[in-house]
């Protein structure tokens, strides 16, 4: 399949955080960026990652109703959810690895960070054979009136990262673990704490999905959506048939699929 491209050819420049910074500032740069995790680094040894979701979960937890997020350092947040790589050995080996972790880290021989590689990198060089249907997953649906802290806890119990908003069947929006993050910060930052446990309960998913949501017909071809997701910069596509939503298609579903 790509025998001929070794991991320098595809890496990307390391994004880093420390392991002392604020989660806000690492929800930042994941923003500014456009990547999802970040490697977190300690006296420029790699601990592990900080994601979208874990910066989502830790905020969205009522035990830090009481803490500003800018009190939050990323060391609370930190997740293992990576492995690593040598930059000359063969992209094949690091399909599988993707299959199984968020982020590839790329040492050189002396162990240095010198590169990372993600399901954007290699979706940038190798596709999916087949139809849309072979590359689909169930989409996850939830109401547009339903409750953020619903939908939070359907996101940690189901390890679920996005979720299409219907409203009578029809699709208006889709909500993730980045518009939580980005909604838990804000209602921190600016809701006196005495009112935060009352507020946001009263939270709905309208009130912080992203909408209009970009959405392909089935008939769209593999390497049409993989074009449209990599210029967006977006993770996930739902997918309809006939106005109804049939599925929906992540990078994480597409590099399943090679």
């Amino acid at each position: 399949m790509s025998d001929d491209i070794l991991v320098k050819d595809i890496m990307s420049r390391p994004v880093t955080i420390s392991k002392s910074a604020l989660i806000t500032d690492a929800l930042d740069r994941m923003l500014d960026e456009g990547i999802d995790p970040l490697i977190v680094v300690n006296h420029n040894t790699v601990v592990g990652t900080v994601s979208r979701q874990s910066v989502a979960e830790k905020l969205g937890t009522k035990r830090n109703s009481s803490i500003s997020p800018t009190s939050i350092h990323v060391a609370n947040t930190v997740e293992e959810d990576f492995t690593t790589v040598y930059p000359d050995q063969d992209l094949d080996i690091v399909i599988p690895l993707l299959q199984a972790y968020k982020l590839v880290v790329v040492y050189d021989e002396d162990h240095r960070l010198v590169g990372q590689v993600t399901a954007g990198d290699i979706l940038r060089v190798v596709r999916p054979q087949g139809s849309l249907a072979d590359v689909m997953e169930p989409a996850c649906t939830i109401d547009v009136d339903e409750r953020v802290v619903h939908w939070r806890r359907r996101m940690i119990d189901d390890n679920l990262h996005r979720c299409v908003v219907t409203e009578n069947d029809r699709v208006v929006g889709i909500v993730t673990e980045t518009d939580v993050a980005v909604a838990m910060r804000r209602f921190r930052e600016m809701v006196e704490d005495r009112h935060q446990d009352h507020r946001i309960r009263n939270l709905l998913v309208k009130d912080i999905m992203t909408s209009p949501v970009l959405t392909v017909d089935e008939s769209a071809g593999i390497d049409e959506v993989v074009d449209l997701m990599l210029s967006k910069g977006i993770s996930s596509i739902p997918v309809t048939s006939g106005g109804k939503i049939a599925g929906v298609v992540t990078r994480a579903s597409l590099i399943k699929a090679l």
